[in-house]
């Protein structure tokens, strides 16, 4: 690997750091930051650096507003920072009502919003799964299709949930959703 030459968005794996993404580049170094032990400059010759998906590969120095860029758009990626899904304005305040069919026993009220905020919440979830079975080196291409079809099946069975979601761009799409017309 020329290990020289990666670019702003590459993850790559660190023996001493763990998994990390490049957020910055200088002449001689990079800028990562790894999710066990946060933002270091590496580098770029270091030996224990193992690329695990490339992106934007270049010799060229980033700016500093493109590396913000680039460092937020990796901490959605990798989890740290979650997106601000706004839930339907018709939900603010509203209340989810769980009642057994025993009408003996107590209902559950749940407030919608934090209802809402947990289904946005496995979404992620689901995103950074995807994300990690994609970069894995120790599943074959068949292998990463298979599980993928079934985090599709499992966004599929979350439509149900879009009616909390105030825009259309944040619901699930399933099997069918992903089919081109």
């Amino acid at each position: 690997m020329d290990q020289t030459t990666l670019g702003i968005g590459t993850r790559l794996q660190h023996i001493q750091h763990g998994p990390g993404v490049v957020v910055g580049i200088k002449y001689a170094t990079y800028l990562i930051s790894f999710i066990n032990t946060g933002l270091k400059e590496i580098d770029k010759t270091d030996s224990n650096l193992e690329e695990i998906i490339p992106e934007n590969v270049s010799a060229e120095v980033e700016t500093t507003s493109e590396m913000e860029k680039s460092l937020l758009k990796i901490l959605k990626m990798w989890g740290g920072i979650t997106e601000n899904v706004p839930l339907g304005d018709k939900w603010h305040g509203g209340m989810m009502l769980l009642q057994p069919a025993d009408k003996s026993l107590k209902p559950k009220e749940i407030p919608i919003a934090d209802f809402f905020h947990k289904v946005v919440m496995l979404r992620d979830r689901l995103r950074v799964l995807e994300q990690n079975i994609n970069s894995s080196k120790n599943l074959s291409d068949e292998e990463k299709v298979s599980i993928q079809q079934y985090i599709t099946r499992c966004y599929g069975s979350l439509t149900t949930f879009n009616v909390l979601f105030r825009e259309k761009e944040h619901h699930f799409i399933g099997e069918k959703g992903n089919k081109e017309t």
